[in-house]
């Protein structure tokens, strides 16, 4: 005859689904800063590195954006094409000196 497990009560079934022994569930909206670009806008930017992929990075209002077929040290103004969690891709509109 098979053995039966006791049983638990709701109080206890309640009490062990609660997050007092971990703190609160953390809240993922704050955590996500909203970008301070948005897509299609245009800014004018100083190429500052070279990715991994090998497009230009550079910093708008301290967000990080990968620029497609830009070079280190370039001056250019660029075009917003997609927003992602915590980077920006775009392209050259026109090429400074």
């Amino acid at each position: 005859m098979p053995r039966r497990l006791p049983q638990r009560s709701k109080q206890e079934e309640k009490r062990s689904r609660g997050y007092g022994r971990y703190g609160r569930p953390v809240q993922l909206e704050r955590m996500v800063r909203p970008s301070p670009v948005k897509e299609g806008e245009e800014y004018e930017a100083l190429i500052e590195d070279i990715g991994s992929e090998g497009d230009g990075i550079c910093n708008i209002k301290g967000f990080r954006t990968y620029v497609r077929g830009a070079k280190a040290g370039e001056r250019v103004r660029i075009r917003i094409t997609g927003v992602m969690g915590g980077f920006a891709t775009a392209s050259i509109v026109e090429q400074k000196s």
